[in-house]
């Protein structure tokens, strides 16, 4: 069965954009969901899917198509319902600050996981706190737009940790 591929959209203040999707090629076909993508105007895209779940939905070619359409593509696996750990965490400040240049020049990122929910909005959330929103209004805000984002405690808490860092 297939779905019309959704980026849901949040702002920031600088006027750059963070999405939130599910795995391109999930719910249809890989190329026209990275079509979609540019039609967005990604720089980069965050995949916090593992490489056996990339492999699973056909996924596995997500960044070369990437690049043949002039996007960014950056892998941060993280376990489904959980949050960062091991080369994910170590790799988090430098992705981050990447991604907050792109956000500061008015720029687009997409973040994807499985579903769109869980990892994605966990990220989604820690890139708005550490912009500097409260928590509980970033959340609300992501939720708005992308229901069920941030799905478990240890995404939550992770992802308000950037608090103490933004």
């Amino acid at each position: 069965m297939s779905t019309a591929f959704a980026i849901a959209t949040v702002s920031v203040e600088s006027g750059g954009r963070v999405g939130v999707c599910a795995l391109p090629g999930r719910f249809g076909d890989l190329a026209s969901d990275v079509f979609t993508i540019a039609a967005w105007r990604a720089e980069i895209v965050v995949s916090m899917t593992e490489e056996a779940e990339m492999k699973e939905y056909g996924a596995h070619g997500l960044g070369a198509l990437l690049a043949d359409a002039a996007i960014d593509w950056a892998h941060l696996p993280i376990r489904d319902y959980g949050g960062p750990s091991g080369i994910a965490e170590e790799a988090w400040p430098a992705l981050a600050a990447r991604l907050h240049d792109i956000l500061d020049r008015g720029g687009g990122v997409v973040l994807h996981c499985k579903g769109g929910q869980g990892r994605s909005g966990m990220v989604a959330l820690r890139l708005l706190v550490e912009r500097g929103e409260p928590v509980e209004e970033a959340l609300a805000r992501l939720r708005a737009i992308r229901p069920g984002a941030v799905e478990g405690r240890a995404q939550l808490i992770w992802a308000s940790q950037g608090a103490a860092t933004g």
